[in-house]
């Protein structure tokens, strides 16, 4: 058996298609990856700008839209150059770096969102200690809590994956380096591995979207016993916007790594990862856009603006 500090490379395997597949594909990812820096970036520079966003929600959404940018730049470029140019080589280094930086983001989101769920219960069970409960203090320990747990959870799923033996095919089936696919691709015992990164992963996904579900729990009663359908109306609106978010996230994270098998089915995992991947931080700035009046009304107001600067130079 072959030591593994011995691999030098591995090689993405893909998509199986033909050329014109894999540059259509490369297309595709370019396009996706533009729209999330442009769209996340433009939420970054909205919320900024306008004083009337500075609160603990937007506080939280700022972070997330600058999350998903770091979330997706550590896949989304890699794999559109790999499909348009074919170099599937990836340095046993580099492919450390990926898998270390996409367990980083990837689980900081998950706890990103159980902070925002918190904070919309906050919000709308308890409107008049708001302010005094989430105050700047705790929201900033929440993203730096969130960001230490993403930290210790990598650093575990690296440190266990890279321990492993890899002799025989260096290929990775999968488009980046993932977890599961690494895995599979080694020639060690990876039982040990799968355990590990089933309670682990599995610990965090389900503790965080009980954090959720429960917030959202008491957040549905509450909203149900408002006598006025006009404030049920507004705290309905100011929530599913994040409703809508979690559900696509958990849904395709659970699938991925918190259920046994994870590395049984590498084709179907591929697919499903391009959801959590590129198009979750891709249609959150629209989520959060066109579901926020608040967000829509800072808009128009920035457009108008524009217009009139931009009238006397016509």
């Amino acid at each position: 058996m072959e030591n593994q500090t011995k691999v030098t490379e591995f090689i993405l395997v893909g998509f199986h298609s033909h050329p014109g597949s894999q540059l259509l594909l490369s297309v595709l990812f370019s396009t996706m990856y533009a729209v999330t820096v442009v769209g996340n970036a433009c939420m970054i520079f909205i919320i900024r700008t306008d004083s009337k966003l500075h609160s603990p929600m937007y506080f939280f959404l700022e972070n997330l839209s600058i999350l998903d940018i770091c979330y997706s730049s550590v896949i989304t470029p890699k794999a559109a150059l790999t499909f348009s140019l074919g170099r599937r080589i990836v340095s046993y280094n580099d492919c450390a770096s990926q898998m270390f930086f996409f367990s980083l983001f990837g689980t900081t989101e998950a706890f990103f969102l159980a902070a925002m769920a918190y904070d919309r219960f906050t919000a709308v069970c308890n409107p008049l200690l708001y302010k005094i409960i989430m105050n700047k203090r705790l929201c900033v320990f929440m993203v730096v809590g969130s960001y230490l747990s993403g930290c210790i959870n990598c650093t575990i799923q690296t440190g266990f994956t890279f321990s492993l033996s890899f002799c025989g095919s260096k290929e990775i089936n999968h488009f980046f380096c993932d977890v599961p696919a690494v895995m599979h691709t080694s020639c060690s015992d990876t039982l040990v591995n799968e355990i590990v990164m089933l309670t682990l992963c599995g610990s965090i996904i389900v503790g965080t979207a009980l954090v959720v579900c429960i917030s959202y729990g008491y957040i549905i009663i509450t909203i149900l016993q408002m006598p006025s359908a006009e404030r049920r109306l507004k705290a309905f609106s100011t929530c599913s916007s994040h409703m809508l978010s979690v559900c696509l996230f958990f849904g395709t994270v659970f699938f991925m790594y918190a259920q046994p098998g994870a590395t049984s089915s590498p084709n179907k995992s591929k697919t499903i990862s391009i959801l959590y991947t590129i198009v979750i931080p891709m249609i959150n700035p629209f989520i959060y856009t066109l579901r926020n009046k608040e967000v829509k009304e800072s808009l128009k107001k920035k457009f108008k603006r524009k217009g009139v600067f931009l009238v006397p130079l016509l």
